[in-house]
């Protein structure tokens, strides 16, 4: 049976960008008679705020995208907090340095940021990490030890990677693509990377879909997969909303968040119209609920090109407009 997942990070409330996802992954499992999982991703305890997870399950159940297992659901593949899954992260650590693909990084903090919060690709991180510290002698990484608290890099295979994304269609990146990269910081919180790759395997997840500014995250976590030696799920990833300047859809421009959204009168079924427009599935927004959005749900029909949502649409997802 398949098995999807919404993953949401407690950082920032849910956006229609979030909700996008929501729809689309929900819509995948929902046509496929699958299984919909709901994950909080909130390892980075310092970002994630408890009062975030709650106005994001509110806002889910509001969109009418009910799951499976999660919070408020079956526990079977439990628990659903990333927090209460470091174990799990740190069993894997101990696989992958048993098996020689870590080292010690004692490169500056600076360096290493973006590595573990809610990710939006590589870019984020700047340049791909040159392997300062891979091959440093043990002499000189206990030397460097006794001043700062190292990071662990888990290094790459030296082997080019493609597969097929559902969305996007074929995909190969060259060898070394990214760098080694960073599974647990300093301060020993566990990567994105690493946390990921790890909770779909334990959840069995089948079928991973997400946006596409993590395309370039894939090849890092089937080489995960590989060392650890666990079944990657499929990937396809969806293209991002972005504004009239060309950026991410964010609070420049404007608040559209779906609590916001919702505190204001909009519809539910207001914001899935416009949502399954957006994505590719309606030829023009109109009311309509999830549900009947699911005998006609197929991946080939999403869209592969960004949004640009003008603030002309934007006036027509406030309070007081019908689009039945």
């Amino acid at each position: 049976m398949k098995r999807g997942r919404f993953a949401p990070t407690p950082s920032g409330d849910m956006h229609l960008g979030n909700a996008k996802i929501a729809l689309l992954s929900w819509l995948q499992m929902r046509a496929a008679g699958g299984v919909f999982v709901l994950r909080i991703e909130d390892i980075d305890t310092q970002r994630s705020k408890p009062e975030i997870t709650e106005r994001i399950i509110t806002d889910l159940r509001w969109l009418g995208l009910d799951w499976d297992e999660g919070p408020g659901a079956s526990e079977i593949s439990g628990p659903y907090y990333q927090s209460q899954r470091t174990e799990l992260y740190e069993e894997a650590l101990g696989k992958l340095d048993a098996d020689g693909r870590l080292y010690p990084c004692f490169c500056s903090r600076a360096e290493l940021l973006a590595v573990a919060g809610a990710p939006h690709g590589l870019s984020s991180e700047g340049a791909p990490y040159p392997g300062t510290c891979r091959s440093l002698s043990a002499e000189e990484r206990e030397r460097r030890a006794q001043h700062k608290e190292p990071s662990l890099r888990f290094a790459i295979d030296p082997a080019a990677v493609s597969f097929v994304d559902g969305i996007a269609g074929p995909q190969v990146f060259p060898p070394g693509s990214g760098g080694d990269f960073v599974v647990r910081r300093a301060d020993h919180l566990y990567s994105y990377q690493l946390a990921v790759t790890v909770d779909d395997a334990r959840m069995g997840i089948t079928d991973v879909l997400r946006g596409d500014d993590l395309l370039d995250s894939t090849p890092r976590q089937l080489h995960l997969y590989a060392a650890l030696g666990l079944t990657p799920p499929t990937f396809a990833h969806a293209p991002l909303i972005l504004g009239e300047d060309g950026r991410r859809l964010a609070k420049r421009h404007g608040d559209l968040g779906i609590s916001a959204l919702r505190a204001a009168g909009t519809k539910p079924e207001t914001v899935i119209g416009w949502l399954a427009y957006i994505s590719g599935l309606l030829d023009q927004p109109e009311d309509v609920s999830a549900k009947d959005l699911i005998p006609g749900f197929h991946l080939d029909r999403i869209s592969r090109e960004p949004f640009v949502l003008t603030e002309t649409m934007i006036r027509q997802l406030l309070p007081g407009t019908s689009l039945s």
